[in-house]
C-alpha cells in the first residue's frame, strides 16, 4: 500500500474516533481498546445480518453449530454449554430447536446416563460446513483492504494482549477458593 494512501485510511479511522467516544487527551490505551471494540462489533454486526439474510439463522446458532462441527464425536450439553459461555437452559431450547430440524442429534451419554450428547446430523454438518465457507469469505474481505504483514502483525500484537490479560487474571483466579 502506498504511504498516500495508508495515511488516508489512518486519517479516515480518526475521523471515526468520534464514534468510539473518546478525546484527544485520552490515553492511547484507551483509544485503543475503544477502537477495537468498535471494530468488533461493527464486524459482528455484519455477520449477524449476513447469517440471517443468508441463511436465516443467527449468531448464536451458527456458534452451538461451530462448536460441534469442530467435535465429530459430540459433546455433553454441559460442555457445550462451558464452550459457549452460555446457561443450560439455553443450549436447551437451542438444541431442541436444531433436534426439530434435524440438524443435531442428541443421545444418552455411555458413561453418565443423566447426561445428552450432542452431535452434528450429517445435514447439520453439510449445512454448517456451506455457512463456514461463506463465512470465512466474509472475514476475508473485511480485512482485504490490509496487506498480509499488517494483518499479521496485528495478530501478534493481540496475542501478546492475551498473553499478558491471562497473566494479569491468574493471581485473581488463584486468590478464590
Amino acid at each position: 500500500m502506498r504511504i498516500d494512501q495508508s495515511r488516508n485510511l489512518l486519517n479516515q479511522a480518526d475521523e471515526l474516533g468520534h464514534e468510539a467516544r473518546s478525546d484527544l487527551g485520552d490515553h492511547a490505551a484507551l483509544k485503543l481498546w475503544l477502537r477495537m471494540l468498535a471494530c468488533s462489533t461493527q464486524i459482528e454486526d455484519e455477520i449477524r445480518k449476513r447469517l440471517r439474510l443468508r441463511f436465516d439463522i443467527s449468531l448464536p446458532r451458527f456458534d452451538y453449530m461451530a462448536q460441534l462441527y469442530r467435535q465429530p464425536e459430540g459433546l455433553k450439553m454441559s460442555e457445550l454449554s462451558r464452550f459457549l459461555m452460555v446457561t443450560g437452559g439455553n443450549v436447551t431450547g437451542v438444541t431442541d430447536e436444531l433436534v426439530r430440524e434435524g440438524m443435531v442429534t442428541r443421545t444418552n451419554s455411555a458413561s453418565d446416563r443423566r447426561s445428552w450428547i450432542v452431535s452434528l446430523t450429517a445435514h447439520g454438518h453439510a449445512t454448517f460446513k456451506a455457512m463456514a465457507q461463506e463465512h470465512e469469505q466474509w472475514i476475508l474481505e473485511f480485512f482485504s483492504g490490509m496487506d498480509a504483514s499488517t494483518v499479521q502483525n496485528l495478530y501478534n500484537h493481540l496475542g501478546k494482549l492475551r498473553v499478558q490479560l491471562v497473566r494479569q487474571q491468574e493471581p485473581q483466579t488463584k486468590d478464590r477458593p
